[in-house]
C-alpha cells in the first residue's frame, strides 16, 4: 500500500493494525453535510490518514459547490491531492459509483488513474462486467463492489461471488457490514463467504433491532450488535490487507467525538488480537 511522507514509514509510529496492513480511512459521506475541505479537516482531526470520497461531494474552498467527480479538470485534481497531502490525508478511493453507461465507466477509471486512487467503490451492472474488468486491468485500479440493500444486485455476497468467480483478484467486495445485518443476513457469515475477495470495508456498528423500529442506527463501535472483535478476528484469519473505511451515519452535525470513540475501540481490539 502506497504511503507518503517519511513519518508514515516509521514503524515506531505505526499501530499494530497498520503494521498488519489494516488502514483506517474515512468514507466522506460521513461528513456529507460539510464540504470536502471541511471533511479533510475532520479526517485530520481524527488522526486518520486516508479518505474515500463519494462522487458528488461539494469541494468547498475556492471551488464552492463544484463537486468531486470524473469531470474535474487536471489542475483541480492536482490541487486537491496537494491540499489533502498538506493536511496529512491521502485520497485513496471514490465511491459508491453507479452507472449504466460504458462511457461513464471509462471516464471514472481514467479519473481514478489521474487522481492516483487505489480503488473504485461501485456497483457495476451485471451486463458490463467484462468491460469493467477490462478497465480495471487497463488502468490498474481495483474494483471494490459495495452491497447496498435490495434491489441492488449485490445485497447478498453470493450474488457478487457468482459474478466475479472467474475474474481478476483485483475485483472484490467493499463489505458494508451494516447493510448485510439490516437485510437479515448474518454479517459474520458474509465475511467468511468472501474469504480472499474483500478489497475494502465500510466498517460500522449498529444498534440492535427494536420492535416497531425499521432502521437500525449506527452507533459507537463496541456498543452495537455487530461484534467488532468477531469481525476483526475473521479478517485476521483471512490475512486481510486493505482499507477499513469509517462510514458513521449518525449524529451527522457533530460526529467527530463519536468517531474518536470508534477509533479508540478499533485500536483497543486490534492491539489485543493482532
Amino acid at each position: 500500500m502506497v504511503v507518503f511522507g517519511l513519518s508514515l514509514n516509521s514503524c515506531s509510529n505505526r499501530t499494530k493494525a497498520e503494521q498488519a496492513g489494516w488502514d483506517l480511512s474515512v468514507q466522506s459521506f460521513t461528513f456529507h453535510k460539510f464540504n470536502l475541505m471541511e471533511a479533510l479537516d475532520k479526517t485530520r482531526e481524527l488522526g486518520v490518514k486516508y479518505i474515500e470520497v463519494y462522487p458528488g461531494h461539494k469541494l468547498g474552498g475556492k471551488w464552492g459547490d463544484k463537486v468531486f467527480d470524473f469531470n474535474l479538470d487536471e489542475q483541480t485534481q492536482k490541487e486537491l491531492r496537494e491540499i489533502a497531502e498538506e493536511k496529512g490525508v491521502r485520497i485513496v478511493g471514490s465511491g459508491v459509483f453507479v452507472s449504466d453507461s460504458k462511457e461513464d465507466w471509462e471516464k471514472m477509471f481514467r479519473f481514478a488513474k489521474s487522481m492516483d486512487l487505489e480503488f473504485i467503490t461501485c456497483e457495476p451492472p451485471l451486463e458490463l462486467w467484462d468491460y469493467v474488468e477490462e478497465l480495471s486491468d487497463k488502468y490498474g485500479i481495483k474494483v471494490s463492489v459495495h452491497n447496498h440493500p435490495q434491489p441492488s444486485d449485490y445485497w447478498n455476497p453470493q450474488n457478487l461471488l457468482d459474478a466475479i468467480a472467474e475474474r481478476s483478484e483485483n475485483i472484490g467486495s467493499c463489505s458494508d457490514v451494516g447493510h448485510w445485518n439490516r437485510e437479515g443476513l448474518n454479517h459474520l457469515d458474509c465475511l467468511r463467504k468472501l474469504n480472499g475477495r474483500i478489497i475494502s470495508l465500510h466498517i460500522k456498528d449498529i444498534k440492535p433491532k427494536e420492535k416497531g423500529v425499521e432502521w437500525q442506527d449506527d452507533t459507537i463501535w463496541g456498543q452495537g450488535c455487530l461484534g467488532i472483535k468477531d469481525m476483526f478476528e475473521i479478517l485476521k484469519e483471512q490475512q486481510f490487507k486493505g482499507y477499513l473505511s469509517i462510514e458513521y451515519e449518525y449524529n451527522w452535525d457533530n460526529s467527530v467525538p463519536d468517531i474518536k470513540k470508534c477509533i479508540e475501540e478499533f485500536n483497543r481490539v486490534t492491539d489485543e488480537i493482532l
